[in-house]
C-alpha cells in the first residue's frame, strides 16, 4: 500500500503541476487553444462546482499508474531511472493516448492542434509520474 498511494499521489501533484505548465505554454504557442475551452457547447464553464472534479484526475491516474508500475516494474530491464521512465510513459502513452486521442478527434468537435496538445501532455504527464515511480518503487 505505501508502494502505491504515497508515490501515486505525489506523482499526481507533479503531474497537476506539469499540466498548469503545459497549459501556460500552449496558450502562449497556440493562443486559439484558449478560446476552444471556452466553448460551452463542449466544456463546462470554471464556475460549474463539477469543475473541482477536475483537479482530482491527476491523483486518480497517479495511484492507479503506481499500481500498474509496482505490477510491472520487472519488465522494463533497465539500471537508469530515466530510460525505466521514458519506456513506462511510451508504453502506457501509446496503449491509452493514442487510441482516446483518435477517438477524441472522431467524435468530438476539437481542433486537431488540442488533440494534439492533449495527447503531448498525457506523454509528458506519464513520464513525470514514471520518474517518481521509478524513484520511489525499485
Amino acid at each position: 500500500m505505501k508502494k502505491i498511494v504515497l508515490p501515486g499521489l505525489l506523482a499526481g501533484v507533479l503531474m497537476l503541476i506539469a499540466s498548469m505548465l503545459l497549459s501556460k505554454i500552449y496558450n502562449f504557442v497556440l493562443p486559439g487553444l484558449a478560446l476552444e475551452y471556452e466553448n460551452p457547447a463542449l466544456f463546462r464553464p470554471w464556475s460549474d462546482p463539477i469543475m473541482s472534479l477536475y483537479f482530482l484526475y491527476p491523483f486518480i491516474l497517479g495511484v492507479i499508474l503506481a499500481f500498474i508500475w509496482d505490477k510491472t516494474k520487472d519488465l522494463i530491464k533497465d539500471k537508469k531511472i530515466v530510460k525505466r521512465a521514458l519506456k513506462f510513459a511510451f508504453y502506457y502513452w501509446l496503449v491509452s493516448s493514442i487510441p482516446g486521442m483518435f477517438i477524441t478527434y472522431s467524435s468530438f468537435v476539437v481542433s486537431l492542434p488540442m488533440v494534439i496538445s492533449w495527447s503531448v501532455s498525457g506523454f509528458i504527464q506519464a513520464f513525470v509520474a514514471a520518474i517518481v515511480l521509478a524513484k520511489f518503487n525499485r
